[in-house]
């Protein structure tokens, strides 16, 4: 096997090793919550966010994902919260939890360093396409970012890599996107997060996660009114300045 291949199975491993767990408890959510990460290695910033979640009904029975930056990991749950899988993932270069202002309205090429970050907060997800027709699943189209999967390119190789080490600090490559394994992309975040609307959780890095997530519950963003909206009907945005990061 060569080198790209070696790799490329490496990158598979490091997500396919606990990538099915599921709740067997369908009434969980009427006593104490449950915990779908109890049987993966998961940090104690990304067990509060899941429970504050199920706690609150935040994610509406929709399907939610759970991004750990300081971590450089990515959970994905199933309407119902049902644990489909969990990735190594990429992350912006830069490290804060605030988009710099207009960087969302930049040609990719254009982003400064300082810019190219991974926002931090609750956010409305909803599938779509970049700019070459690829699917993605937008977390905040306003500022252009999404997860997708790792393309084609002259970082492929580089990015591929890097999934498949253990130190999230080598996992600061993207412009700002949530970039993940290929395999992973088609088989857990398409099936469960590119059909219909969903909900993102970013974890911040520069200050405690109890202090972005705190009751009372976030109001949900203006996207969440088209959420009755039948999934071969959902609009399919174009981010035309963007391409994926």
């Amino acid at each position: 096997m060569n080198l790209w291949g070696k790799l490329a199975v490496a990158a598979t491993v490091a997500w396919a090793s606990s990538t099915a767990f599921a709740l067997t408890d369908p009434t969980s959510r009427q006593g104490e919550p449950l915990s779908a990460l109890t049987s993966v290695d998961a940090s104690d910033d990304a067990r509060y966010v899941e429970h504050w979640i199920r706690a609150r009904g935040d994610d509406h029975g929709n399907p939610f994902v759970i991004v750990d930056k300081k971590a450089a990991r990515i959970f994905v749950f199933g309407a119902g919260g049902r644990l489909v899988g969990e990735s190594s993932t990429i992350l912006g270069q830069s490290r804060g939890d605030v988009p710099v202002p207009g960087a969302g309205q930049k040609n990719p090429s254009d982003l400064l360093p300082y810019e190219r970050k991974t926002p931090a907060g609750r956010f409305e997800s909803q599938p779509g396409r970049n700019l070459h027709g690829e699917p993605v699943v937008w977390v905040d189209y306003d500022t252009g970012i999404a997860i997708h999967r790792v393309r084609p390119g002259i970082s492929q190789m580089q990015r591929v890599s890097s999934l498949a080490t253990e130190d999230p600090n080598n996992k600061r490559l993207s412009l700002g996107c949530v970039v993940v394994p290929e395999e992973f992309f088609w088989s857990v975040v398409i099936p469960t997060m590119g059909h219909g609307h969903g909900v993102v959780y970013v974890l911040p890095e520069d200050e405690p996660v109890q202090a972005l997530f705190v009751a009372p519950k976030a109001e949900p963003r203006a996207v969440a009114a088209t959420a009755a909206i039948a999934p071969a009907e959902l609009p399919q945005p174009v981010r035309l300045n963007v391409s994926a990061r």
